[in-house]
């Protein structure tokens, strides 16, 4: 498994998994509220709206790549920097991939680096209580759960209630992926 950087290379492969998977990702799918500003029309600006986010130090997109093929997305979104020094993790992966470990280890590596090299003090993850896949992950992970937020996030067409989990690097100072290792799972 690898992680790196979202790439305009990645057009083709993160098309074909988005439509292969375009019916189980729909109910967990972000989308742009009435009266907000529209998505990146194309993946080419979205991978440029996003390496300038990355640039500003706002948001880290990598892609996920399981034996040589494309397999998802894991994006540290909302980074806030000053006194909170924390950030939101969202991801999602190829129907393919799922029930093999690989999204709990994406997410535990990309926590890594948000304490490590990005120098983060708190990762939060928020959820659909609908969702078992993800709550799985964070399960796995060892994440403590926060908080309830209704209609937090515009999701599948509408405001959706999250459950949210968060983690702290005094939390896990051997490290998230180290964590999951010592697991078991």
């Amino acid at each position: 498994m690898t992680l790196r950087p979202l790439a305009a290379r990645d057009a083709r492969a993160w098309r074909d998994a988005r439509r292969r998977n375009a019916a189980w990702l729909a109910p967990w799918d972000a989308t742009v509220p009435p009266g907000a500003d529209a998505r990146p029309s194309s993946f080419r600006a979205l991978v440029r709206r996003l390496r300038k986010l990355a640039r500003q130090g706002s948001t880290y997109p990598f892609a996920l790549v399981v034996d040589g093929r494309f397999a998802g997305q894991v994006t540290v979104n909302n980074v806030v920097r000053g006194s909170a020094q924390f950030a939101s993790v969202g991801y999602w992966l190829d129907r393919d991939f799922a029930g093999r470990g690989v999204m709990p280890t994406a997410v535990a590596l990309v926590i890594d680096h948000c304490f490590t090299t990005a120098g983060l003090h708190r990762v939060e993850i928020a959820i659909r209580p609908e969702n078992s896949n993800s709550l799985r992950v964070v399960e796995k992970l060892g994440m403590r759960e926060v908080g309830y937020a209704p209609r937090f996030l515009h999701i599948d067409g509408a405001w959706r209630d999250h459950r949210i989990f968060a983690v702290t690097v005094e939390e896990c100072p051997e490290g998230m992926l180290a964590r999951l290792q010592g697991a078991g799972t």
